[in-house]
């Protein structure tokens, strides 16, 4: 097998699959690499398109080209925010202290800069490259227009990523040359994280709430850890105690949570939340109640009056329990 992958931790099946296209210099016109996120994903498509540049050993320059985002046949698109009508890379919206209120998406004007991409005369490489992160983010209109684009797909090479591959339409998955990722083993996710602590992040502590949601996932874990180490001091022990019998407490936290973290920040606090409760009630009833909140966060309802309501529900069940 190619040493292309050499830094790739696990992922022996797409390893193979993707060597191997190198290898005959068979390559489909579209690639799906599906599977959790921080597993590699994205890593797996640098050096497969370095394999594609520059055959399956791979070059030094090639590499440093595609990390930085420099060459001239690489479009590499991520989901987006609006605001004022300038859309807004997911990657840069943290920095630029945007308000995320609703999830970032792929749009039809993004998915028609890929076609035409696509269809013009590459620069250096045998043809244009373009990479899809969380493709399943695309709205309806632009998911109908890669169709479109995967239908005549010309000498183009497309590379979408998803973690949720079963949100895309199944006329683009049947279309695609499908690359599984799976969870990593606690040896591999220890090789991972080791790796990311010499680099100079320091090591922190997990709690089994943090590990449990990254499921094997080392880019998860890492992304827990900040999630966790953004959180206003003494939220967590609010929403830990919850006072039945002062309703009045209940709706400031209520308001302190929706004004101290964005939609996407609550999201998260809920999903650890609710490990949280089931480690230590096992109650099956506040985890449906905290999914209904999900569900009424992710269809917005409004958020304060949404928090407000289930934190109420929620203490009055603990009481009751």
């Amino acid at each position: 097998m190619s040493d292309l992958f050499a830094d790739l931790v696990g992922q022996r099946l797409a390893r193979t699959l993707l060597s191997a296209a190198l290898d005959r210099q068979r390559l489909a016109p579209a690639y799906l690499l599906a599977g959790p996120e921080g597993v590699g994903r994205r890593l797996t498509a640098l050096r497969f398109l370095e394999g594609v540049l520059a055959g399956p050993a791979g070059s030094p320059l090639q590499r440093r080209r595609l990390a930085e985002g420099n060459h001239p046949d690489l479009l590499w698109v991520e989901p987006t925010y609006l605001d004022k009508g300038e859309r807004v890379p997911r990657s840069q919206a943290e920095a630029r202290g945007l308000s995320r209120r609703s999830p970032p998406q792929l749009r039809l004007d993004q998915i028609r800069e890929v076609t035409r991409f696509l269809a013009r005369r590459p620069v250096e490489a045998p043809g244009c490259m373009v990479v899809l992160e969380s493709a399943e983010a695309m709205a309806e209109g632009a998911a109908n227009a890669l169709l479109k684009t995967l239908e005549e797909p010309g000498q183009g090479l497309l590379v979408l990523i998803s973690a949720a591959p079963q949100q895309l339409l199944t006329t683009i998955r049947s279309r695609c040359q499908l690359v599984p990722f799976t969870r990593l083993e606690p040896a591999e996710l220890a090789l991972v994280l080791s790796r990311v602590e010499a680099e100079g992040t320091p090591p922190s502590p997990d709690s089994p709430e943090l590990l449990e949601l990254a499921a094997g996932s080392p880019g998860a874990l890492l992304e827990h850890r900040r999630q966790w180490q953004g959180l206003p001091a003494g939220l967590v022990e609010r929403l830990q105690t919850l006072p039945a019998g002062d309703p009045l407490a209940v709706l400031s936290l209520a308001r302190d949570l929706t004004e101290s973290l964005d939609a996407e920040q609550q999201l998260w606090l809920l999903a650890w939340w609710q490990v949280w409760l089931w480690r230590k009630l096992m109650r099956p009833g506040l985890l449906q109640r905290l999914e209904q909140l999900r569900q009424q966060l992710l269809a917005f309802v409004q958020p304060r009056l949404a928090w407000e309501v289930a934190l109420l529900d929620l203490a009055a069940l603990q009481n009751a329990g």
